[in-house]
């Protein structure tokens, strides 16, 4: 039996300056498998690369783009930094196809970074997710868009004396004050105190074992430190030690719960903690109240705008800054600090080991002339 021959007809369509060409037996087969390779040419790189991560782009990304770029070392080592540090700890496993802008906000949300480096972050996310989408890998760009948070200018640097001696006063009754002890002396993340459990501490040495953290943004699960060198020990400073060796208990309940229904903490929970307890020091630092409501903060009553600016910038973590300067003003070289503080790159630790004080320039002033009258 002889084939039945068809008259074909051809369509034809340009994309990004090449001419391609389908073919079918009826005009409305034709215009289909017109859509469908116009479909497949712009969605191809999602086609080709469905499991790409955002780690295994970042590190493509950089090599190709950033470190070959006429940049000087320490503009290419920033923008790694900030992937090592804030962006890739975050939503490093992530597909590259499943980032959206909710993401990426609320990673900035979280950094609990100052201005200029919540800008510099956003620069990374928004350079890089560019080029995803011009690699045809994402079919849009979640960084476009992507607003900075409202976060203090500046650098909020560690509390004052001042408002040391009064966060040790409200930790004595406030059912937060063993949490807020926990980052003043220990330095921990605030993810990482949310996850510690009785069993991660050496009752003979003294000391926590940090080995998991909240994971940011899934306040369901709980992951591995944000870099390797987040695991380590932490030792217990005696006056935090008394207060928790009475506590004690079984080897998996969580240290710190939630004060109702004693479950473990969230992100959601952990700020309501923390937002409480700072609303108990306004109140004891002279805020006035009426019928259980702040009416003038205690920095209005003082009049003061600087105090005002301090205030606003004092979060969770202003007192793990504070522990890396404790750190420094006790004469603890800054790679044991690195170490202590779970910083990946050093130059973390020295951004708050500039934080010179008068008695660590006194104490280096003493040191150093220890030192020449023993060599004189």
């Amino acid at each position: 039996m002889e084939k039945k021959k068809y008259e074909y007809i051809t369509k034809a369509f340009t994309h990004e300056g090449k001419r391609y060409y389908v073919r079918g037996r009826t005009e409305r087969e034709a215009q289909k498998k017109l859509r469908e390779k116009q479909r497949e040419l712009d969605t191809q790189g999602e086609i080709l690369a469905p499991s790409t991560t955002v780690r295994r782009w970042a590190a493509e990304w950089m090599d190709v783009y950033i470190r070959t770029r006429d940049i000087t070392d320490k503009s290419a080592d920033m923008y790694q930094q900030k992937l090592d540090n804030y962006i890739l700890p975050e939503i490093g496993s992530m597909k590259l196809r499943d980032v959206r802008d909710i993401h990426l906000k609320r990673l900035l949300n979280n950094a609990n970074s100052s201005h200029s480096t919540a800008q510099k972050v956003r620069l990374v996310l928004q350079a890089m997710f560019k080029q995803a989408r011009k690699s045809r890998l994402i079919p849009y760009d979640p960084a476009e868009d992507l607003e900075l948070p409202k976060a203090p200018k500046g650098k909020r640097t560690s509390i004052t004396d001042w408002e040391r001696q009064n966060i040790l006063e409200v930790a004595e009754y406030h059912y937060a004050g063993l949490y807020v002890l926990t980052l003043l002396y220990c330095g921990l993340r605030p993810g990482e105190a949310a996850a510690l459990q009785w069993c991660d501490i050496d009752q003979k040495n003294r000391q926590f074992f940090i080995r998991k953290a909240i994971e940011s943004g899934n306040s369901s699960s709980i992951k591995e430190p944000k870099t390797t060198a987040g695991r380590r020990y932490v030792p217990i400073p005696l006056p935090l030690w008394e207060r928790l060796e009475p506590r004690i208990g079984e080897p998996f309940d969580y240290i710190f719960k939630q004060p109702r229904g004693g479950k473990r903490h969230t992100e959601s929970s952990l700020n309501d903690y923390w937002n409480n307890f700072k609303r108990e020091l306004d109140i004891h630092m002279g805020a006035k109240i009426y019928r259980n409501q702040i009416t003038a903060h205690c920095w209005e009553v003082l009049h003061s705008k600087e105090n005002k600016e301090n205030w606003e910038a004092l979060v969770p973590y202003s007192l793990r800054h504070t522990y890396g300067t404790d750190l420094q003003r006790a004469g603890v070289p800054i790679n044991v600090a690195k170490y202590l503080m779970g910083h990946s790159d050093i130059a973390v630790t020295g951004n708050i080991y500039t934080d010179t004080t008068p008695d660590v320039i006194e104490m280096a002033v003493t040191k150093l002339n220890d030192l020449h009258r023993s060599v004189s």
